[in-house]
């Protein structure tokens, strides 16, 4: 920003804050919830994997959480866009925006699985360690969204907890499944 005669004129540098600041301000993290839910079924069907489990897993995870993006922005796009008008670049970069916590959902849990022969984990292990940060991260996205919403710290609570619940009950499916 400059001054000029007592006015504030502002600078494309904080036009461009100004635009980010609004954008993390509209943001949905549902995405989030979503992808560290799909990461943890993720987790919790790669029972077979060949002869580069971590290898494959960290691919898995990613390359899921990719597909699903790519389906969320098809869906948002074409679902009932499609009927009004075709979309225009603005609202196919907002679509991709809006779902990319899909993909980001995943990263955790794959850098957990990359990282677990470092802390002397088998792979049974690194499978325990990405379910574990998964479901973290599921209760970490939607205790975001809803402080972001603005919500109450005992709706901030209720959130964490059904959001753990439903990890549990992720994690109880591994354990019946014996994975």
């Amino acid at each position: 920003m400059t001054r000029t005669r007592s006015r504030t004129v502002a600078g494309p540098a904080t036009a461009r804050a100004e635009r980010r600041a609004e954008r993390r301000a509209q943001a949905d993290y549902t995405g989030g919830v979503y992808g560290s839910m799909l990461a943890a079924s993720v987790v919790i069907g790669a029972g077979s994997l060949g002869s580069f489990p971590r290898t494959e897993l960290v691919l898995l995870l990613l390359l899921t959480g990719v597909v699903f993006w790519i389906a969320h922005v098809h869906a948002q796009l074409f679902g009932a866009r499609l009927a009004q008008q075709a979309p225009d670049r603005r609202v196919v970069l907002r679509a991709c925006r809006d779902e990319w916590p899909i993909v980001k959902a995943a990263v955790p849990p794959a850098t957990a699985v990359a990282v677990s022969p470092l802390l002397g984990l088998d792979v049974r292990g690194a499978l325990w360690l990405a379910l574990s940060v998964a479901v973290a991260g599921q209760v970490g996205w939607s205790v975001a969204a809803a402080r972001r919403a603005g919500a109450t710290p005992r709706l901030m609570a209720a959130t964490a907890a059904v959001n753990l619940l439903l990890g549990l009950l992720i994690i109880s499916f591994k354990i019946v499944l014996k994975h």
